[in-house]
């Protein structure tokens, strides 16, 4: 998150945890029409699965924390307040998060190159609170990352196991019958009718 992301973050987790949800994390996108600011809740991790986000649960918390940033007024213009589920992509955002996901794919942006690229995608496979980082087997190589270079992270859902994509064929590829080439036939050639 930006600093300004984690500042609003931090002014807004009391309003939405009264409200017995779960601030997991902030997007802030200037723009000059006006800003973004998107809030990602969830329900707290011991409601899970038996509980998910709905529509009144964003509702409830677009209307109070709405009242708090106009009384706060953390953003300078005019913005739009977006409430919303992480969805099965989900966003992550500190290493708490990363740490639940252990296991699971995720597509990272980088703030600034680590061997020479920004974007990363593989398997999260540890994270050091004390270190402050992430470590992720990409291409079967061990990559770790500061948490503090992660611009954007998003976890990558496993749509087959979802039941939402066909799964990938385990053995050969089936023989398609090979194309008569036999020219050996007993029926002569159609003749083209000749213009005259």
């Amino acid at each position: 998150m930006s600093d300004k992301a984690t500042d609003i973050a931090n002014l807004l987790a009391p309003t939405v945890v009264s409200l017995g949800l779960e601030l997991l994390g902030v997007e802030y996108l200037p723009a000059p029409g006006g800003a973004t600011l998107r809030l990602y809740i969830d329900v707290p991790l011991a409601e899970q699965p038996e509980r998910i986000i709905n529509v009144d649960d964003c509702e409830r918390v677009s209307r109070e924390v709405s009242a708090q940033l106009d009384v706060e007024d953390p953003i300078s213009g005019n913005y739009t307040l977006e409430v919303s589920s992480p969805g099965v992509d989900r966003p992550l955002f500190n290493l708490e998060q990363f740490a639940r996901h252990q296991g699971e794919s995720a597509k990272v942006t980088l703030k600034l190159p680590q061997d020479n690229r920004r974007r990363l995608q593989g398997r999260i496979e540890a994270t050091d609170e004390a270190a402050g980082t992430i470590t992720f087997i990409v291409d079967k190589t061990e990559v770790v990352v500061s948490a503090d270079n992660i611009d954007k992270a998003r976890i990558m859902p496993d749509w087959v196991a979802l039941g939402l994509a066909p799964s990938k064929p385990t053995g050969p590829a089936p023989k398609r019958p090979k194309p008569n080439t036999n020219s050996s036939s007993n029926e002569p050639a159609a003749k083209k009718p000749r213009a005259e």
